[in-house]
């Protein structure tokens, strides 16, 4: 993701938009496993935060980043404005995680 710019924000200091490419997305649906789960029982019985599935949920997200920054570099952009994610759940122990932005062209002013 180095060659690319990724940003939460509208613009990036010093650069300017000079092309709109269109959103690019990324997603990703990913299970816990049968070991994770049963930790997670343990913990939310004792309280807390159950990191077994913060663990895959900043895995999931990471994922879906490369894959929107993927599709960026497909749009032909070289930068996504706006960056946002999604997250749903999709059934027992399966979520959803959605990257997605504005694909852009930018240069330096």
């Amino acid at each position: 993701m180095e060659d690319i710019i990724v940003v939460t924000t509208e613009s990036v200091p010093g650069y300017r938009i000079v092309e709109i490419r269109g959103i690019a997305r990324g997603g990703i649906v990913k299970a816990t496993h049968l070991g994770r789960d049963i930790m997670a029982v343990f913990r939310n019985i004792k309280g807390g935060e159950v990191k077994e599935y913060t663990q895959m949920i900043a895995e999931a997200r990471e994922e879906a980043l490369k894959r929107m920054v993927l599709h960026a570099k497909e749009l032909g952009a070289n930068a996504v404005v706006n960056v946002r994610f999604a997250t749903a759940n999709v059934g027992s122990s399966v979520a959803e995680v959605y990257a997605y932005g504005t694909a852009v062209v930018m240069e330096k002013e």
